[in-house]
């Protein structure tokens, strides 16, 4: 572009393509469907938005793909990610749009879309396989892998990207290289562990000396202290933790998920405050497509009742089990499980306080994320 050629709002944005990629089906048909561009737009808007949330994927990919992630990139990461967080707020809202389209109006096209289903949105696989979805736990389609209701090309595609490093998997190394968690005199893990079993002690010897309560109130209570015990055990006891990882009910690494664990119970020293709030993010995107796909399941069932969707199946009872079963970072919710108060916390040594500030003793300049 020569200086004195300018950019035209038109020109820049492509509206001519994008202001002509509406093309309804139902007119070909010779059909009145008023409602059908309605549904176009809302659905190209929502491949627009997954393009943006893969671009950010992407960037944050990208950064945590080193083994040692520079500060100022992590707090980049987390704007991309709460940006993530902010578009999933935008995916909920245009489904208000679209309930203003009525069963009805639906049903005066619906019928000329089949085989054609969000099913097929390569995007959005795309996006649940860069945030790290266990391809053992996806939801199969008419019994049938979730790929083979799409192109050969697109197939491939989405294949490919499973076998592509994912960001769970990033945010694991990253997290098993987090400083503090063992340093000098302060060993996160012995020192709250300590703590956890002398409070889980006291708890029990508690209630076994209340005489307000029954025989059989006191036995209920010890059974569930016992549990809660079982509980903390899995965590400390790295061999049991390892079979919750191959049963599938623990993804984090142990290593990772010690240090998310501390970042969770330290978040608001100085050097954790990012660190905290990239896992609040991502436990924010997770929340975000549980809630999508339900809202979306509801406004499914609001549109269809039970009838099979376009794709061949029940895409109600599709999307409301993938609320449940198509998360990624479950870990990061089960954290509060063993949350502990703050006046009940290991105290931090001053030296490790300093460290943990925004100026390090010493005056080294050292950067406080060592991941």
């Amino acid at each position: 572009m020569t200086a004195d050629e300018r950019v035209y709002y038109a020109d820049y944005l492509r509206l001519e393509q994008l202001l002509t990629a509406q093309q309804p089906v139902a007119g070909e048909a010779g059909r009145d469907a008023h409602d059908e561009l309605l549904f176009i737009i809302v659905h190209q808007a929502y491949e627009l938005w997954f393009k943006q949330v893969l671009w950010e994927l992407d960037g944050v990919l990208e950064r945590f793909a080193p083994d040692h992630v520079d500060d100022r990139d992590l707090s980049r990461c987390v704007d991309w990610l709460e940006r993530i967080v902010a578009i999933q707020k935008v995916l909920v809202q245009q489904l208000d749009v679209l309930e203003t389209m009525t069963p009805l109006d639906f049903m005066d096209f619906r019928d000329l879309l089949t085989p054609s289903s969000g099913f097929q949105s390569v995007q959005f696989r795309l996006i649940e396989n860069r945030l790290g979805l266990a391809t053992d736990t996806r939801l199969s389609i008419n019994d049938r892998a979730y790929t083979t209701v799409l192109s050969d090309e697109h197939a491939r595609t989405v294949r490919a990207a499973e076998q592509a490093p994912t960001l769970l998997e990033r945010v694991d190394a990253w997290l098993a290289r987090t400083p503090f968690t063992a340093v000098d005199e302060f060993d996160f893990w012995r020192e709250y562990r300590d703590t956890v079993v002398e409070q889980l002690d006291r708890d029990r010897a508690a209630i076994r000396t209340d005489d307000r309560l029954s025989e059989a109130d006191r036995q209920r209570q010890l059974a569930t202290q016992d549990a809660t015990r079982a509980t903390f055990e899995s965590l400390f006891d790295r061999d049991a933790y390892e079979e919750l990882r191959e049963r599938g009910e623990r993804r984090l690494s142990h290593e990772a998920f010690v240090a998310a664990l501390m970042i969770t119970l330290y978040g608001h020293e100085p050097a954790m405050q990012v660190p905290r709030r990239l896992l609040t993010a991502l436990t924010d995107i997770d929340e975000g497509f549980a809630l999508w796909r339900h809202r979306h399941a509801l406004m499914v069932h609001r549109m269809i009742g039970g009838r099979v969707g376009t794709g061949g199946t029940s895409g109600h009872d599709y999307l409301r089990d993938a609320a449940v079963t198509h998360r990624v970072f479950t870990d990061l919710f089960n954290l509060s499980t063993f949350a502990l108060p703050r006046h009940r916390l290991p105290d931090l040594p001053d030296d490790v306080r300093r460290r943990m500030g925004f100026v390090h003793s010493g005056g080294s300049g050292r950067s406080t994320d060592d991941g």
